[in-house]
This record gives structure tokens, C-alpha cells and sequence, in this order.
């Protein structure tokens, strides 16, 4: 048996297999489906999200979490809005640690919280965070690069005992009645408070994490900003809080119910027709075709492209990288050999100064197509000379 004959039969015979497992194929790509959807619709790990209590990752702030509950601060985890304030309502002195870097919780949701708790600290809070907070605190931009750590450069008893922290890509705010950690260029700082202390804004989420907690008084920052109260309320907002306003409806809501179920029929339906008529089509049949583009067809070509479009100086350079190149495989320089080594290899054959032969085959810039015809033979006539045996 031949490979062409091989060739011929096999799309037959996997067309007669399919047949006899088609219940099976549409089970498993059912199955598949399923997981996949089980897979992607799956909550994510809350222990595995950036600054998350019990992550133990460089991102997380399990350390932050530990260090507050050896000095006594009852740390609870909160992945909602509603288990949150389930939790103020239990203890209403409670701090709220809040970093909603996706902004879901909306200025309502938001106000409830500061109404709510003794303290909030909010840290690294985007544009609808801020606004909706409703304190008059606003952006400032970042800290500048090269900035890896700032000093206090305040009356707050919390920055001024924590001492420098770090810096590097923090958010700045402004507009509050205390502002610490001012770079010198800057009007806002990276740490904002209201004149009460009941808000605190905190600029980086890099100084809570694992990572960099250990580093300067990143620490006692963390201890002092989030551990005046015997209850911590740790919440990272998730999908579930977005609040439901109703909007306006969706092509689903606008459908009848049984558009779903006909969609799959007509699915089901198309399947059973490819395989109806792929028995009636017969196998493939694989016909070589004796097409041949010659190497110099396609150079002549490209050729012509440059000559159209006028592009003198990218053909001489194409031509000149073509030509040092080929010398430097002729002598064996290797790949990393540079143009002055090629020129010193071809100077030492055809025994003429090395100036000479980059002024023709480096310096020469043609400028008009009779030029680039001259130059390219005069360099064809130094390659046929230098690879002479």
C-alpha cells in the first residue's frame, strides 16, 4: 500500500469511526463544555487576591493580618458588603480596612460604611472611590520615580511614630485636613486623613503587603493606622457587591423564553446535516500541484517593488547587508563578526588598504537608481574578487 493510497483512505475511515461513536463525541464535547463553564464561573480563591488577610503570597498581607492579632486586634475577613455591615452592626467601634481596587462599591455603599464604623482606612483608592467617599479628598498623582521612601513631614502621632515608609509608586491625594508623606515636588501626600481620623487614606498597597511590610516602618504604620480599636473589619469587595440598579434590559430579557431551546435545536440540527452530507461527498483527494517559484523570481520581484516606490537607499542597504554577509560566511567570521572584521578579511586577500574598501563598500550612499546600478557592480566585482580561489 502506497502514502498516496494511505492518504486517500484515512479521511474514510475516520468518517466511518465517527459514526459509530457519535453518541459518545456529543457526550464529551457536552462534558467539556460543562467544565469549562464550571471552571470560569467558579469564584476565585479569596485567599489568593492581592492584600487578602489569609493570602501568604509577596501580594498578600497575611503578615499585616498576624501582627495585628498578636497586639490584641480581633481580625475578621469580609469578602461583601453584607457581611460587612453585619459585622459593624455587631460592633460598631470596629475599624474597616477597605482596598476595593476594582471600584464595585458605589458612593451609597460607601457612606454606609463611614456612618457605620469607628474608622475607615481606605487604601489605594481609585477616581469612583474617591468621589464617592464624599470627603473632599482627590488624586494628586504619584510619587516621583526614583522615590523609594518618604519621611512623616507632619503633626499626625501615627506617621510621625511609624517614620519613613515606602514610597515607590504610591498614589498621592490632596485635599484633606492632614496630608503625610509629601515628596518635596508634590502638593499632595501619600498618607490623607480628615481632621476626625475616622477616614485614612493610604496610597500604596505595596507597604501592607508580605513583601515589603518588614521594610522601614512600614509596620508600625499598618499597626498604628489599623490597630487603634480591638475590632478590625479586613474587606476586599467583590463581584457580588456591585449594586443592582435594574439598567436597562438586555437582548436575554427582551427574548422570549424559548428562543434558548430553539438556538440548541438548530445547533443539534446543523451537526446532523454536516454529517448527513459528509457521507454523500465522498473522501478527499489529494492532487499535487507542480507549482515552483524560483528563488530568483521572488528577488526580482522585490526588485521591482523598490524600483517603483524609488527606494534607493533601502535597496543599497539590503544590497550592502547581503554582501557583508555572504564575505563574512566566505571567511568564517561567524555570526557576531562585525563590518570592520569583514573588511579586514577581504583587505588581507585582494591585498588593497581596508579605507579603500569601506569608503566602496561601507561610506558610498547612492542617491539616484544609475547610481545604485554603478555602486552595485563595483561591489559584485570586490565580492567575486575576494571569494577567488
Amino acid at each position: 500500500m502506497t502514502a498516496d493510497t494511505q492518504r486517500l483512505r484515512w479521511p474514510a475511515q475516520f468518517r466511518a469511526w465517527s459514526r459509530r461513536h457519535v453518541a459518545w463525541i456529543i457526550i464529551g464535547a457536552i462534558v467539556a463544555v460543562l467544565g469549562v463553564v464550571t471552571v470560569t464561573q467558579s469564584p476565585a480563591n479569596p485567599d489568593s487576591a492581592p492584600l487578602s488577610a489569609g493570602n501568604p503570597a509577596p501580594d498578600g498581607a497575611m503578615a499585616a493580618a498576624e501582627i495585628l492579632r498578636r497586639h490584641g486586634v480581633a481580625v475578621t475577613e469580609s469578602d461583601s458588603f453584607a457581611t460587612t455591615t453585619s459585622l459593624l452592626a455587631k460592633e460598631p467601634g470596629a475599624t474597616v480596612f477597605l482596598y476595593d481596587r476594582n471600584g464595585y462599591l458605589d458612593s451609597a455603599q460607601l457612606r454606609s460604611l463611614l456612618q457605620a464604623a469607628a474608622r475607615v482606612v481606605v487604601v489605594a483608592p481609585g477616581l469612583r472611590t474617591l468621589t464617592g467617599l464624599g470627603s473632599g479628598i482627590h488624586s494628586a498623582g504619584v510619587v516621583p520615580d526614583g522615590t523609594s521612601t518618604l519621611e512623616a513631614g507632619c503633626g499626625q502621632a501615627d506617621p510621625l511614630a511609624a517614620g519613613s515608609v515606602s514610597a515607590k509608586g504610591a498614589f498621592l491625594y490632596t485635599g484633606a485636613e492632614a496630608m503625610c508623606y509629601r515628596p518635596s515636588s508634590k502638593d499632595g501626600g501619600m498618607y490623607a486623613a480628615t481632621a476626625d481620623g475616622r477616614l485614612v487614606v493610604l496610597g500604596s498597597a505595596a507597604l501592607l503587603s508580605n513583601d515589603l511590610l518588614q521594610v522601614e516602618g512600614n509596620a508600625a504604620l499598618a499597626l498604628r493606622t489599623l490597630g487603634p480599636a480591638p475590632d478590625l473589619v479586613w474587606y476586599l469587595p467583590g463581584l457580588g457587591d456591585v449594586p443592582n440598579d435594574g439598567g436597562p434590559p438586555t437582548l436575554n430579557d427582551l427574548a422570549p423564553p424559548w428562543v434558548g431551546f430553539l438556538g440548541l435545536w438548530l445547533a443539534v440540527i446543523a451537526v446532523l446535516a454536516v454529517l448527513w452530507r459528509g457521507r454523500r461527498l465522498g473522501p478527499l483527494v489529494f492532487e499535487p500541484l507542480p507549482v515552483v517559484v524560483k528563488a530568483v523570481e521572488t528577488a526580482e520581484g522585490r526588485a521591482r517593488l523598490y524600483q517603483d516606490s524609488r527606494a534607493v537607499g533601502r535597496a543599497a542597504e539590503n544590497l550592502r547587508a547581503g554582501t557583508l554577509n555572504r564575505l563574512a560566511k566566505h571567511f568564517r567570521l561567524g555570526p557576531e563578526a562585525g563590518a570592520q572584521a569583514v573588511l579586514d578579511a577581504v583587505s588581507r586577500k585582494v591585498n588593497r588598504p581596508a579605507q579603500e574598501l569601506r569608503t566602496v563598500l561601507l561610506d558610498h550612499r547612492p542617491r539616484t537608481e544609475s547610481e545604485l546600478v554603478h555602486w552595485a557592480q563595483s561591489i559584485e566585482k570586490l565580492e567575486q574578487e575576494a571569494t577567488a580561489p
